[in-house]
């Protein structure tokens, strides 16, 4: 799976309860209950992906090459990964994933209950 191919992107968030995308900021955007979790942007120097990160994530990956702090989002540990950059696949999708997990279990539990998200025993 190639997160940075837009068909295999929507393919993997939508399977990812209460998912929706949206196309904005120049970018194909996944959001779950209104929030955004990740988003894929395409440009004439390649693709990256934005996700939610930890603290400790954020300073572990913002040190490798090919990975910054995403423009906009820093602030709220927000790091993205460009399609250059050296981290194996089944590493994003990870990411991706955490990304979803960080920012759906800041939602209401009525919101979680009305999305399907099932918590995490």
């Amino acid at each position: 799976m190639d997160l940075f191919d837009q068909a295999d992107f929507d393919t993997f968030v939508t399977g990812l309860a209460g998912v929706t995308l949206v196309d904005q900021w120049e970018s194909h955007v996944a959001k779950v209950g209104d929030k955004v979790f990740t988003l894929l942007h395409r440009g004439e120097d390649g693709a990256n992906i934005g996700v939610k990160v930890t603290e400790e994530t954020f300073e572990i990956l913002t040190s490798l090459e090919g990975i910054a702090q995403a423009p906009y989002f820093a602030k709220r540990k927000w790091v993205s990964i460009t399609d250059k950059a050296s981290l194996p696949p089944e590493d994003l999708v990870h990411y991706v994933k955490r990304s979803y997990d960080l920012v759906a279990g800041g939602l209401t539990r009525k919101l979680k209950s009305e999305l399907g998200i099932v918590p995490l025993t």
